[in-house]
């Protein structure tokens, strides 16, 4: 009788177990086939556009980040390396420094250093020009990223409309306002609103972390540019 009774309580946990195993497999596959199910049942028309939308708005994102990355330079650093050069080397071998070192400050200190000769002020001049050409290029491609956050949701919202103009040409037709004749088009509406505004918070994040990384290093340039401008002073003495 124990023995029975074990056999059946074994048996048990294995059923339970077994039906445990089978729901978590059927909710890992139920967020795949409901993301997909959920996206076809939307207007393909507006879908697809709003997915193009989010395709093209990652790749600048990560096109931007991995630039604004690899133009992080340590300013410190190099502003101690031309001071050193400078004070050993001169002008040239200051330049060799900003040669040898990547970066939009480098790029900066550069231009400064090739005007040092014609005086301070040709200089700062040169530091200032050619600190808005790198701005430029730092920012290049924002404005594109900001359309697409635009624009996925009022794709979305377009497809709302429509998704409801459907909704009363079905009644129109039927002549019943019942809920199985308006549930379609409204689906389809809602569907559409949800996916673009996915898409736009999605591409805010990373313009956000963008926008945030640019001005990071505006401020770095400004500030390096300005302590340039004292070390080419404490030279020219």
């Amino acid at each position: 009788m124990k023995k029975a009774v074990n056999v059946l309580t074994l048996t048990g946990f294995m059923f339970f177990g077994a039906i445990q195993s089978t729901f978590a497999q059927e909710a890992e596959k139920t967020f795949h086939q409901e993301l997909k199910q959920r996206f076809i049942e939307g207007d393909p028309t507006f879908m697809g556009i709003v997915l193009v939308a989010l395709i093209l708005g990652l790749a600048i994102a990560i096109e931007r980040i991995i630039y604004l990355n690899m133009a992080t330079t340590n300013t410190k650093k190099l502003i101690a390396s031309v001071d050193d050069a400078l004070s050993s080397g001169g002008v040239e071998a200051a330049k060799e420094v900003c040669r040898n070192t990547k970066g939009p400050v480098a790029s900066i200190f550069f231009q400064g250093l090739e005007r040092a000769d014609e005086g301070l002020d040709a200089a700062e001049k040169a530091v200032v020009g050619y600190g808005g050409v790198q701005m430029g290029l730092l920012e290049k491609n924002i404005s594109w990223l900001s359309l697409f956050i635009a624009l996925a949701p009022m794709l979305g919202f377009m497809g709302t409309v429509i998704g409801m103009i459907e909704a009363f040409d079905k009644i129109q037709v039927q002549n019943d306002i019942s809920p199985a004749v308006v549930a379609g088009g409204i689906k389809i509406a809602l569907l559409t609103t949800v996916f673009g505004l996915v898409v736009a918070i999605i591409l805010q994040i990373f313009y956000n972390y963008i926008v945030s990384k640019v001005d990071s290093i505006v401020n770095n340039m400004e500030d390096a540019s300005i302590s340039l401008i004292d070390l080419l002073a404490k030279y020219k003495k």
